[in-house]
């Protein structure tokens, strides 16, 4: 009978061969050594058959991630893989079935991950709630340099200076990751080139860009402003490169209005599909999300279906408070204020995904009164989704 259970630092060298192989992604002795070192079996899970070989494997990394202005826990879920004589076997429904319980078990209400196939992972509620832009603007048509009352310095690449930066930006998107120490030495300041960050007037960092430059591009890997002023002075820093690039790349939130600010908006924008996010857990997520504030309390029975984590199945009354602060209760069937009805796909774009109640509704993909409809639209607050971070 076939087993899933945490792997063990005996079993990080079929791991890593199982990673390779899936991925296509050969690596060298050294950088085994390095992934050794890094190696957290407690967050490792694997199918293994009857005679203790590794068939599929899952990672789950905990994190906590921004969602309407707080701090949830999240379970990332990376490194999925399977054997090809392991594959089309339920395996990895397994490893997933196993991974929405153990998150449950350990707090985690959000689930976030980045699709090999979008359509794979829709099947077990998983929904795409994160995409980004992508910019290639020539050096000519980068924005107009304009004086700030501070300075851009080139800095340290310390996570003392440009933590407290990134939360404040962090804070204000729907999945962006709080990063520890950790995080930020293991990732977020492991890419080359320099970093540089802008001082207002009282000293206090507002802004930053990680980048490096090369073959006459400047490739920003991070871009964070905390001000308006912070943004303005570091376009004109970017653009003091003029002489040594002829294209900047960067990545930017769906929200950026860089194309808006400048002279002539006609630079390269790609839309990029990028992350996924599910509610793992209902009752606990709804009880930390921020709705937003009213004059009174609203009502709605809400229907959810979840194939995957039964627990979120059945009828619940949604009760928002005045302050916005909310709760789920089971009920037997539909109440006063008129019933609506989705899966956990549906709920999970309403709620951290940026895609409006009344949308739904007329794509399909939310049932309901227009009473309650109305009362969704009016009560979930409009949220900006980015991720800065791959996992």
């Amino acid at each position: 009978m076939a087993e899933i259970r945490p792997l063990t630092m005996e079993d990080f060298e079929e791991r890593m061969r199982l990673m390779q192989f899936a991925f296509q992604m050969p690596l060298t002795g050294e950088q085994i050594e390095s992934r050794r070192a890094l190696f957290r079996p407690e967050w490792d899970y694997g199918l293994f058959d009857d005679n203790g070989r590794l068939l599929s494997a899952l990672l789950l990394i905990p994190f906590e991630t921004w969602v309407q202005g707080s701090k949830l826990r999240m379970g990332g879920v990376a490194a999925v893989a399977s054997w090809p004589d392991a594959r089309r076997q339920g395996g990895v429904s397994k490893l997933l079935t196993h991974a929405f319980e153990t998150m449950k078990r350990q707090g985690q209400s959000l689930s976030m991950l980045h699709p090999f196939y979008f359509p794979f992972y829709r099947k077990y509620g998983y929904e795409m709630t994160i995409e980004r832009k992508h910019y290639t603007i020539p050096v000519k048509l980068l924005p107009p340099r304009a004086e700030t009352a501070g300075a851009v310095r080139i800095v340290e690449k310390s996570p003392d200076l440009l933590a407290p930066v990134y939360e404040t930006f962090a804070s204000r998107y729907d999945g962006m990751l709080s990063r520890d120490d950790e995080l930020w030495r293991q990732r977020a300041l492991t890419k080359p080139g320099l970093a540089a960050a802008y001082f207002d007037e009282a000293g206090s960092a507002q802004g930053y860009m990680l980048y490096e430059v090369g073959d006459r591009v400047m490739k920003v890997h991070e871009w964070v402003a905390a001000t308006e002023e912070a943004r303005t002075a570091l376009w004109s820093y970017a653009a003091n490169h003029d002489s040594m690039i002829d294209d900047l790349k960067m990545t930017v939130p769906m929200d950026d209005d860089t194309a808006f600010l400048v002279p002539d908006p006609r630079f390269k924008q790609e839309i990029v599909p990028y992350f996924m996010s599910r509610i793992v857990d209902a009752d606990a997520f709804v009880a930390q999300y921020a709705f937003q504030p009213s004059g009174g309390t609203d009502e709605v029975s809400l229907r959810l279906e979840d194939k995957h984590a039964p627990w979120n199945e059945g009828t619940y009354r949604l009760s928002i408070g005045a302050d916005g602060t909310a709760r789920l209760r089971r009920e037997n069937g539909a109440g006063g204020g008129g019933e609506a009805a989705c899966d956990i796909a549906t709920l999970t774009a309403m709620l951290v995904g940026g895609r409006r109640p009344r949308f739904l509704r007329a794509v399909g993909r939310l049932q309901g009164s227009e009473a309650a409809v109305e009362t969704l639209e009016r009560r979930v607050p409009l949220q900006r989704p980015y991720l800065a971070d791959f996992f």
